[in-house]
């Protein structure tokens, strides 16, 4: 059809396939001359197809070293194939899928990656599962909290991801409940801090520790914290009084109303297990894990990190787009 000057729109028609399709097996299989050969084209696809082919992580000493690096960080493998085109975009030998990267930890015959490897990723899983229902989340007795301010009151600033300084919060327990560690996660760049709480999460406990991470802050970024209606908030006039910052309040059941800070307490459960006992990690422990969390790459960064995008935003070096989706 192409010697009779056919266009792939209309060699697509003529066969049933799309002319993307099309293009692309001419743009593949057209040699020097300019002339497509059928035959030669299906012999060049039967080499293409022939196995075993080599693992490219296997074949690449470098790669997977880099790949392996990061795993023990805790990166996931999607953020280590982004993050690789952006450290090294003229490396084209340095890229690899993240789909390749999970085949390397999972399937057998092409773990070219260590296999406890698996135990860094978020699901800690060895083997590839299906998505499943989230778990239900633990409740909270709403109510009971004098003068608390609705998240519907928040000024539209503050659901502005471009507008730094605004925070969601919570606490991530322990075991039986009885241990807590409290997260902060701000808005706009992701940047994570950590409330250490050993000995308890009440209103008081929890008001000082708040305060004095806040006032660690620069007037820039502490101008609004949405909680849910958690007991240990009741005194959250007095940490408005202590610092100047805003504190809105969920709707009960409302988890989706502090998406960032859900989505980052599902990445602290890899450092801080469900059902163990939150209190045997010091402050140090706590600014390691938080140093680790902010220095992973973020798709809704443009692949930066949390810490990146803070010193950009302070530097008043306002040069990636933070996107407006959680």
């Amino acid at each position: 059809m192409t010697a009779a000057g056919l266009g792939p729109r209309a060699i697509g028609r003529a066969i049933g396939r799309p002319a993307s399709t099309v293009s692309r097996e001419l743009a593949r299989n057209t040699g020097r001359s300019g002339a497509y050969r059928a035959v030669s084209a299906q012999h060049t696809a039967e080499e293409r197809a022939k196995r075993p082919k080599a693992a490219k992580l296997a074949a690449d000493p470098v790669l997977r070293q880099v790949v392996q690096d990061r795993l023990d960080r805790k990166w996931s493998p999607r953020q280590i194939a982004r993050r690789l085109v952006l450290e090294f975009p003229d490396q084209p030998e340095m890229r690899v899928s993240h789909e390749t990267i999970y085949q390397a930890l999972y399937v057998q015959g092409r773990g070219a990656l260590r296999r406890e490897l698996t135990q860094a990723l978020r699901t800690g899983r060895a083997l590839r599962m299906p998505r499943r229902q989230a778990q239900t989340r633990r409740e909270r007795t709403p109510g009971g909290i004098k003068d608390m301010v609705n998240i519907s009151e928040r000024p539209a600033e503050a659901a502005d991801r471009a507008v730094p300084g605004h925070w969601e919060g919570d606490l991530i327990l322990g075991k039986d409940n009885k241990s807590a560690i409290g997260t902060l996660v701000e808005r706009s760049t992701r940047f994570v801090m950590l409330l250490h709480l050993p000995h308890g999460r009440d209103a008081a406990t929890v008001a000082t520790a708040m305060t004095e991470i806040i006032h660690t802050l620069p007037p820039l970024l502490a101008k609004s914290l949405t909680w849910d209606q958690g007991k240990e908030m009741a005194q959250h006039q007095q940490i408005t009084l202590a610092t100047g910052i805003d504190i809105y309040f969920c709707d009960p059941h409302a988890p989706w109303q502090r998406g960032t800070n859900e989505n980052t307490n599902g990445l602290l459960r890899q450092y801080f297990p469900k059902g163990t006992d939150l209190t045997q990690h010091t402050p140090a422990d706590l600014a390691r894990v938080a140093t680790e969390l902010n220095g992973r790459p973020r798709e809704t960064l443009g692949w930066h990190t949390p810490t990146e995008a803070l010193e950009a935003l302070l530097s008043g070096q306002q040069t990636m787009r933070v996107a407006t989706t959680t």
